[in-house]
């Protein structure tokens, strides 16, 4: 199978250039009944001033234009680091990898444990970044169970590295404020792909990132902020903002709702618990994040839904459909869908599937 590699956008990314395996084929198209239903979502395709974006050319600029406002309200990143030094702590033979625990430096004077999983042999391989609250779970250490994402990865071929963190990640950014939690856990993603891209055993073109619940927030932050990873999956974060959820809570602080001079309770939007720091300003400005998903195109991303991203997701991923086919692009966009929140066995082989397909372990 040829690959398309990105440049257009500035990216360092590989593109699957054919159609998706059959198990995961049909999750690429919406409901009949959702097709062409876009919900009260204001396009991507607009730009702020209400003109409309009809040419890639155009698309770069508006994308240009999505990133500089999402960053305007979460804070600016500060530099990345070209390469993290990896220092390793420890190793052990895993079947057919060796898994090393991991430091690496995350953010100016900021480090965090991990484990990196190497297969045999000296690759380049496609590399995958699993984040979640710790590090073990990825690596089929931790309590919850088919969350392992890191180990079946490199037991099918793939470099993974498995990183967690906290939820009050807050990071100043000068003058006195900081970064949104959210915005700086995008920030820990982006420096972990230049993390492992920079490994021999890896091939920085063709490296992912995959996330569950708050891992799914994680990695949907990272990979939509950050163009150089190649593809994305989001398990189950809630891919919009929904103040019906109780756990589609980008309000709280430790998310996007962090307000240094205001102290809201935890739960639902109510009126002793009102929206704060830059959820309350993209909610008032009508923002959303399907804008942060179509900053994805051409890069596929899949959403393994559960409880909360059901079908009806569609109508802010089917922005994203539109922007790929103005650029040219099918077959980038994909939801799968179980009832409930944690991931099965048959949405994990889906998960694999796509990274297999997307990313082509040799």
């Amino acid at each position: 199978m040829r690959f398309l590699i990105l440049c257009a956008l500035g990216a360092f990314a590989v593109l699957p250039s054919g159609k998706p395996p059959e198990m995961i084929a049909p999750y690429f198209k919406p409901p009949a009944q959702l097709a062409a239903d876009f919900g009260a979502y204001r396009s991507p395709l607009l730009f702020d001033d209400g003109s409309k974006v009809k040419t890639a050319a155009d698309w770069k600029r508006r994308r240009e234009e999505i990133l500089a406002y999402w960053h305007g309200k979460m804070g600016p990143w500060p530099p990345l680091i070209a390469k993290p030094a990896i220092e390793t702590l420890s190793e052990e033979r895993r079947e057919t990898f060796t898994q090393k625990k991991v430091r690496f430096e995350i953010a100016p004077g900021r480090t965090t444990d991990g484990y990196l999983l190497l297969p045999d042999g000296k690759g380049p391989y496609p590399a995958v970044v699993t984040v979640y609250y710790e590090p073990e779970t990825a690596i089929g250490k931790g309590q919850a169970e088919l969350r392992d994402f890191a180990y079946q990865l490199a037991r099918r071929g793939f470099v993974a590295l498995s990183i967690g963190s906290s939820y009050t990640a807050n990071y100043p950014v000068g003058g006195g404020k900081v970064l949104q939690p959210l915005s700086f856990l995008g920030y820990v993603g982006a420096n972990a792909y230049n993390a492992v891209a920079a490994l021999p055993q890896v091939d920085p073109k063709r490296v992912g990132i995959a996330g569950h619940s708050y891992g799914g927030k994680w990695a949907l932050f990272s990979a939509c902020l950050y163009e150089k990873y190649a593809c994305a999956v989001w398990s189950d974060p809630g891919i919009v903002f929904d103040e019906a959820r109780s756990n589609v809570n980008y309000w709280e602080p430790w998310y996007l709702g962090f307000d240094p001079a205001f102290e809201r309770k935890r739960g639902v939007i109510s009126p002793d618990r009102p929206r704060t720091g830059a959820y309350k300003q993209l909610v008032d400005d009508g923002r959303d994040l399907h804008e942060l998903h179509s900053l994805m195109a051409p890069r596929p991303f899949l959403v393994s839904g559960g409880s909360e991203d059901p079908p009806e997701r569609w109508r802010a991923l089917n922005h994203s459909v539109a922007v790929n086919k103005l650029l040219g692009y099918d077959d980038r966009v994909a939801m799968t869908n179980r009832p409930a929140h944690g991931p099965t066995a048959e949405s994990n082989d889906q998960i694999y599937t796509f990274f297999e397909w997307a990313l082509r372990a040799l």
